[in-house]
């Protein structure tokens, strides 16, 4: 099953930008939601974590709050993906 991974982000976010940068270094596949530029995605985001804080993970439909690219690494190292 091919991994599926949603970043949100915060336009001007230095962790979400550095999120993001690492995902593209690293020459992972992934959707970022703008939640910034997109209130519906703010209203999702809220939603699936139950906070407004960003970049916010959901990585094959598990969901993970205000991380960082550390807790990233960690995540894609335990589904495989690192």
């Amino acid at each position: 099953m091919a991994m599926s991974l949603i970043i949100y982000t915060k336009t001007g976010c230095p962790w979400c930008i550095a999120v993001t940068d690492f995902l593209v270094k690293e020459g992972i596949t992934f959707e970022e939601r703008n939640v910034t530029e997109h209130p519906e995605y703010f209203t999702e985001m809220e939603q699936k974590s139950g906070q407004t804080k960003a970049p916010t993970i959901e990585l094959n439909g598990v969901v993970y709050g205000d991380s960082d690219v550390d807790e990233l690494m960690r995540l894609l190292t335990e589904a495989g993906e690192l």
